[in-house]
């Protein structure tokens, strides 16, 4: 069936071209994840935060580093964009920014993230999601991105409001968590916000 548009984004945008490294505030870097970051992901899930929002943990380095091994292929599959949070002197994991469910044709994407217990309260989170939608919104070319989190997650909301995603609405019962079904607050920013 023919569309009546032309897609907001053409394949191949992004796949034929390196995932960028982005500065973020306070000194620190969102950069493509290395095969050498997995003891520091297994180390990051063994927080029960990270756990608790995120549903998953992770049981081996191996695992972890299997993780890392398809969010580096997300980026030439146009199906994602997967970030380390990281202190630019140190290269230090800090945390995780996320670009997920690259939609092109609509030039839409989700934003995901998590911080790193030790980085927490130090605005790791916050800069790393204003240095990724300002680069998405602009040179990346996408118009609309989402992000969702439990009802229930007050410092994810926080963060969704510190960064202009504007709170949308209520999908109701929309997650399954270890403890049931949640509520999810779904927030977004769009080209020009």
């Amino acid at each position: 069936m023919p569309s009546l548009s032309s897609p907001a984004m053409a394949a191949g945008v992004l796949g034929s071209t390196g995932q960028p490294v982005l500065p973020a505030a306070g000194g620190r870097s969102l950069r493509p994840w290395h095969p050498d970051d997995a003891p520091a992901v297994h180390a990051a899930y063994q927080d029960a935060g990270i756990q608790r929002w995120h549903v998953r943990r992770s049981d081996s380095v191996a695992e972890a580093g299997e993780w890392i091994e398809r969010w580096r292929g997300c980026w030439a599959a146009e199906t994602g964009g997967h970030w380390a949070v990281v202190d630019a002197v140190t290269d230090a994991l800090l945390g995780r920014v996320a670009l997920k469910a690259f939609a092109l044709p609509d030039a839409t994407a989700e934003v995901a993230y998590w911080t790193a217990p030790a980085a927490r309260g130090t605005g790791v989170c916050s800069g790393a999601v204003l240095a990724l939608a300002a680069w998405a919104l602009g040179d990346g070319g996408f118009h609309r991105l989402e992000l969702a989190h439990s009802a229930a997650n007050a410092a994810s909301c926080r963060v969704a409001l510190r960064t202009g995603f504007a709170q949308e609405g209520v999908r109701r019962k929309a997650a399954l968590h270890a403890d049931g079904w949640h509520d999810m607050h779904l927030h977004a920013r769009v080209r020009g916000d």
